[in-house]
């Protein structure tokens, strides 16, 4: 088996356990922080056995060095996790990963700002499509029973907040922030744990839904784990291409199990911001072949 083959394999392995993540949200019947504090605790807790069974104390060394960066890093990554779970709560799931997708192109503009990377022309073409795309999701929101203005944001946070992450570990590429990951999603979880759910709420909740909590966990764990790894055997263009494989499936998955009808404007837009990432993705690939 070749890394390049060995690589593909794995990152869209991992890419399809991150497709049923807003299925379970949408199945847990619970308030939305206690699915994100779950979420937290068990996906971080199953990351964090694994690192200590395969690399022990000594896999953490290296982010005590990281510093301003590894903070953001820790930080935004913390945050994504109860804003995932609102995003998907107060709208469609279609609207959720749609707006995803946009990730590398905030990605590219804090390089431009934070690392003086400059744009691509081609990528400032991108970034206008998926500009108007944003825009016709976000109108057809008015007029969704299933989506809503204040989810879209919450996804766009993500978005915003993934491609900070992403921008601000670059600045320590020597160094793995694999193990910032567990600390990230418990941190977030004991913070919701500590100022928003009396401690027998998420008790109670769990105890209902158990099955569904740890899978939930197990599935975040096993994604983030394989989407770290497959990658260092693909070019970013294979990778950007691979992991908009979940904005296609997960809205067919919640449509097939829910009924969860996205309307024809997120379906519009979030077409033309597939496709245009898609066509953008592709010409990045030719473009590096050719050079």
């Amino acid at each position: 088996m070749t890394d390049h083959f060995k690589g593909l394999l794995i990152t869209t392995l991992g890419v399809l356990l991150v497709v049923p993540d807003s299925l379970f949200v949408r199945l847990i019947d619970a308030d939305p922080l206690i699915t994100a504090f779950w979420r937290g605790i068990i996906a971080g807790g199953f990351i964090l056995v694994g690192l200590l069974l395969f690399q022990g104390l000594s896999g953490f060394k290296g982010i005590l060095r990281s510093g301003k960066p590894g903070l953001v890093y820790t930080f935004l990554i913390g945050s994504t996790a109860p804003a995932f779970v609102l995003a998907v709560t107060n709208t469609s799931v279609a609207n959720v990963v749609f707006i995803f997708a946009t990730i590398p192109i905030f990605a590219s503009i804090f390089s431009l700002v934070f690392l003086k990377e400059p744009i691509r022309r081609n990528m400032v073409v991108t970034i206008f499509f998926v500009l108007i795309g944003l825009g016709v999701i976000a109108y057809g929101s008015g007029y969704s029973e299933v989506a809503s203005w204040e989810g879209d944001l919450w996804a766009l946070y993500v978005s915003v907040a993934f491609a900070g992450a992403l921008t601000a570990v670059r600045q320590v590429k020597e160094i793995s922030m694999i193990p910032a990951i567990p600390i990230a999603y418990i941190g977030s979880a004991v913070l919701i744990g500590l100022f928003y759910l009396p401690l027998y709420l998420p008790l109670q909740e769990f105890k209902q839904d158990w099955y569904l909590f740890l899978g939930h966990g197990a599935f975040i764990a096993g994604a983030t784990c394989l989407l770290t790894l497959g990658p260092r055997f693909l070019s970013s263009p294979e990778v950007s291409l691979l992991i908009l494989l979940e904005s296609v499936l997960a809205p067919i998955l919640v449509w097939w199990f829910l009924g969860e009808y996205p309307g024809e404007w997120a379906i519009a837009g979030g077409a033309l911001v597939i496709l245009t990432l898609i066509v953008s993705n592709l010409m990045l690939s030719f473009s590096g072949e050719r050079q």
